[in-house]
């Protein structure tokens, strides 16, 4: 184990390499060019292959096939980058093949500017790409959960078969905090398990297939039904969420990524005040962490959603809430950020 000083990007490239990960193909935009650069002057030491593709399109396309033969393979981008990866990640998803897909946010729509925004969640969480699919979707909020989720990433992929989605936006991208390494460890400490699906030749056994197209009558529907299967898996079994002060709490907020951050601030900040605040931070968007918000019955209870776009995450606390409590909404966009002022001044209000 060692120490280093790290930006939010590089943390990911880094903890990519020591899970394992031997190809990367992704093509440069801003704000998470620190990651693909790292990967170009790590990959091929670390016994790998980097490709700066032509396109987002061919980027995704070249992880297919990189998965499809049994390597550990992702790629990264941002906002516009990722939406043109959408068709790429539908079919990846459709040939129950692991990847790992980082998009660190910027501002939208369209080209935007390259500040930090989180309004890429509808996106991440409701599968932008054709067809009835989930990825998983992982919510860093400190440069060591950038280094940590990359090889919880990668373990999740490769046990559901799945695409799995690290969502971080421009802030956390760029901003640097030592973290904690370990060498390489994660490789061999969940195992990068044989893969016999993988098209790794078929000489003495069966031939391997791998597709997402199925034209015989009824076929399609059956597979999408072992999707489902799969999916409610996943749900029943790797929701995640970290909570501060919710056991006594009269206004929890509910914020994932860099604005947990803030809201964590503004938390201490008003319980230094005698004010009940707590904080429900959803580290797994895909699957939300539903459960914990129906294990908390008192109608006296008020949430507040804090987010860096106009009420995305918003709409699944409503869902999981299911109309027992009384949510309020703090959100900007665009690269606006919204302050822990904002929110203390919010809370003040409605205490």
């Amino acid at each position: 184990m060692k120490k280093i000083l790290i930006t939010g990007n590089e943390a990911i490239a880094q903890g990519a390499l020591d899970a394992g990960c031997r190809f990367y193909a992704g093509y440069p935009i801003t704000p998470q060019n620190e990651l693909i650069a790292y990967m170009a002057n790590y990959m091929e030491k670390s016994g790998g292959v980097f490709i700066q593709a032509e396109a987002e399109v061919a980027a995704i396309n070249m992880v297919f096939g990189a998965s499809a033969a049994g390597a550990r393979a992702m790629t990264s981008s941002s906002s516009p980058g990722i939406s043109l990866k959408q068709e790429g990640i539908s079919y990846i998803a459709g040939a129950e093949l692991p990847a790992l897909i980082v998009n660190i946010v910027r501002g939208g729509p369209g080209l935007g500017n390259i500040a930090p925004a989180q309004s890429d969640y509808f996106q991440s969480t409701r599968s932008g790409g054709h067809g009835d699919y989930h990825c998983i979707v992982l919510a860093p909020c400190s440069v060591q959960e950038c280094y940590d989720f990359a090889a919880l990433a990668f373990n999740l992929a490769d046990k559901y078969r799945t695409p799995v989605i690290i969502l971080g936006d421009g802030l956390l991208g760029q901003m640097m905090e030592p973290i904690t390494t370990e060498d390489g460890r994660r490789k061999t400490e969940d195992g990068i398990k044989s893969k016999p699906w993988a098209l790794t030749g078929c000489k003495g056994r069966k031939a391997n297939v791998v597709k997402s197209f199925y034209l015989k009558e009824g076929d399609l529907e059956k597979f999408n039904l072992k999707l489902q299967k799969k999916y409610k898996q996943i749900q029943l079994k790797e929701e995640r969420r970290e909570e501060l002060y919710t056991k006594d709490a009269k206004i929890i907020l509910v914020a994932y990524g860099s604005m947990a951050r803030i809201a964590k601030s503004a938390v201490k900040a008003l319980r230094n005040k005698g004010k009940k605040v707590g904080l429900i931070r959803p580290i797994t968007l895909w699957p939300f962490p539903k459960q914990v918000f129906s294990k908390k019955s008192s109608r006296n209870l008020k949430y507040l959603v804090v987010e860096m776009s106009y009420g995305q995450m918003l709409e699944d606390v409503q869902l999981a809430v299911n109309g027992r409590q009384k949510i309020e909404f703090i959100g900007r966009s665009g690269g606006g950020v919204p302050s822990e002022e904002d929110i203390v001044r919010k809370v003040t209000r409605s205490y």
